[in-house]
C-alpha cells in the first residue's frame, strides 16, 4: 500500500487562492516526500458558454481563452518557483475544459491520493465561479480534498 498523501493535485488557480494549496503541498512534499502536480484549467467550457450566450463574438472568446492560457502559464510558473525556493520539484500541467472536469480527471489519472484547493476565506462571494468548482470538485472528487486556510499554507511554508 502506498503512503498517505503520496501523490496530490493542486488547483492552482484564482487571485488569492493559488498560492495557497502549492505552499501547504510544499510542505507536504518536503516533510512527508509527497509528489506534487499543480493544474491550471483554462475554462474553455465558459468561453463556450459566453460565445453561445452572445456575450462573446468568436474573435474575444479566442483573445480571451489565450488571455487565460497567458495566465495559467505565470500561475504555474510561480507554483514552480515556490517550490524549487524549497527544494521540491513541482510538476505542472495546463489544461483545457470544465475547471471541474479537468481536475477531476487529472486526479484520477494521475491516482492522486487529495486534490488541495484554496480556502475562498479573504475573498468570499460565494457565487464566484472557483468557489463553486471548489464545491464541485469536494463532491464529486475521485479522492479526498483538502481546503487549505491561507494562515495554515503560510505557517507551514515558512517553517521549511
Amino acid at each position: 500500500m502506498k503512503g498517505l498523501l503520496s501523490k496530490v493535485v493542486v488547483l492552482a488557480e484564482g487571485l488569492y487562492s493559488s498560492t495557497t494549496p502549492v505552499k501547504y503541498a510544499v510542505a507536504l512534499a518536503k516533510t512527508f516526500g509527497t509528489e506534487v502536480l499543480a493544474v491550471y484549467a483554462v475554462d474553455t467550457a465558459a468561453i463556450r458558454q459566453l460565445a453561445a450566450s452572445k456575450i462573446f463574438v468568436d474573435e474575444e472568446s479566442e483573445e480571451y481563452e489565450k488571455s487565460l492560457e497567458e495566465t495559467g502559464r505565470r500561475h504555474l510558473a510561480f507554483a514552480r518557483e515556490l517550490g524549487k525556493a524549497k527544494g521540491v520539484e513541482i510538476e505542472t500541467r495546463l489544461v483545457k475544459g470544465s475547471i471541474v472536469g479537468e481536475v477531476l480527471r487529472v486526479a484520477e489519472e494521475t491516482g492522486a491520493d487529495c486534490i488541495l484547493i484554496g480556502g475562498w476565506e479573504h475573498n468570499g462571494d460565494f457565487r464566484d465561479i472557483l468557489v463553486e468548482a471548489s464545491r464541485e470538485i469536494a463532491n464529486f472528487a475521485p479522492c479526498s480534498v483538502l481546503i487549505v486556510k491561507s494562515q495554515d499554507a503560510e505557517k507551514a511554508y515558512k517553517a521549511l
